[in-house]
């Protein structure tokens, strides 16, 4: 755990990030929910506060159901940033007066979990005004998509056991604890995200036409949904474009791809003739590779380690509760906040969502 003064000094920065992030934004954007799993930014910058604010912990009280996020027009803007303003003062007087351990761990998570909204605010933002029709940039200042100057190469791990999970005294999140071994047979990983111009191969070889490639869910959402290439992508007089943070973009075919679910990494690596890396083979291998531009889907459930238990309270909600039906991407994107990921963290997604920075590495 930080020591008190560092950790102040680290939430007041990560509330000014937030806010930061936000400053682009005109107030008309603060309101808008295209979809359920996309929050209005007005919405993740934190009477009814607790009520409104309230993600998914069924302990702490009622909350707003999510998919009406987007009808909150009150409480307002200004409203919600004098809000924000007075926890962060009531916070420094509190820790000014109190030292106590369990308050401080408390807070440090809450500095984590605001951290995990940055990103969201991100994605969000993107998604928001990458469905608007006049497809506005959110800045003219900021690249996404860097690309990978390394040769493509295979890292051989052997056969062995191998120690998986958090061991350090440095922060960590509980999904993360219970560090145990596993056995992992010999296998090979790219040392490369696969890249916009190998996936326009998969798509213009009848990638999303072949329904062999697909599980029978990822089948299924496609066809129902209409899904023929990555979200983002738009096909303009024969060339592809993509909506990035500076707007439409024509591809790079150098650059990782990004935004795509776990049902067409799956796909791909299908035609491709590879597979998935399961979590436990990416966190043994991943020192031999750059990482963190792109969360990279696995071939793993989302599932506790050995002897993890779930906190009492609202805390025991903040990952258990979610062990079931998703999948785990490993390694952190272009708009995870600085120092907040590490080998151990682990993400989790249904299957079929991407609007976050979502790609892929294979294995074999």
């Amino acid at each position: 755990m930080l020591l008190t003064e560092t950790l102040l000094d680290t939430f007041f920065s990560t509330r000014k990030e937030s806010e930061t992030i936000c400053s682009p934004l005109e107030i008309e954007d603060y309101v808008v929910q295209p979809v359920e799993d996309v929050s209005p930014p007005k919405w993740h910058l934190d009477e009814d506060f607790s009520f409104v604010f309230n993600s998914y912990h069924e302990t702490v009280r009622k909350r707003v159901i999510r998919s009406d996020r987007g009808n909150l027009s009150r409480p307002s803007v200004q409203k919600v940033y004098a809000y924000r303003q007075y926890v962060t003062n009531a916070i420094k007087i509190l820790l000014e007066k109190v030292r106590d351990k369990k308050l401080l761990q408390l807070l440090e998570i809450g500095i984590h979990h605001e951290k995990q909204h940055q990103e969201l605010l991100v994605t969000d933002i993107k998604y928001i005004l990458g469905n608007n029709p006049l497809l506005p940039a959110y800045t003219n200042s900021i690249n996404e998509n860097r690309e990978e100057s390394h040769q493509q190469d295979w890292i051989s791990m052997d056969a062995g056991i191998y120690e998986i999970g958090h061991d350090q005294d440095s922060f960590c999140f509980d999904n993360e604890q219970g560090r145990h071994k596993v056995y992992l047979q010999a296998y090979e990983i790219s040392n490369k995200l696969i890249t916009n111009s190998e996936y326009l191969e998969f798509m213009n070889d009848g990638g999303y036409s072949s329904f062999e490639l697909w599980h029978a869910e990822g089948w299924d959402w496609i066809c129902k949904n209409q899904i023929s290439s990555p979200l983002y992508w738009h096909e303009i007089d024969g060339e592809w474009f993509s909506y990035t943070l500076e707007g439409l973009q024509k591809i790079n075919g150098n650059t990782p791809i990004t935004h795509l679910s776990y049902f067409e990494a799956f796909a791909f690596a299908q035609w491709k003739g590879y597979r998935l890396p399961t979590e436990f083979e990416w966190e043994a291998a991943q020192e031999y590779f750059p990482w963190g531009d792109r969360w990279e889907w696995t071939e793993s459930a989302y599932l506790p380690y050995p002897g993890y238990q779930k906190e009492d309270g609202a805390l025991g909600e903040y990952n258990g509760k979610f062990m079931v039906n998703q999948k785990v991407l490993r390694g952190g994107s272009f708009a995870t906040p600085a120092n907040h990921t590490r080998p151990t963290y682990r993400n989790f997604f249904h299957p079929h969502l991407r609007w976050q920075y979502t790609g892929l590495r294979l294995a074999k």
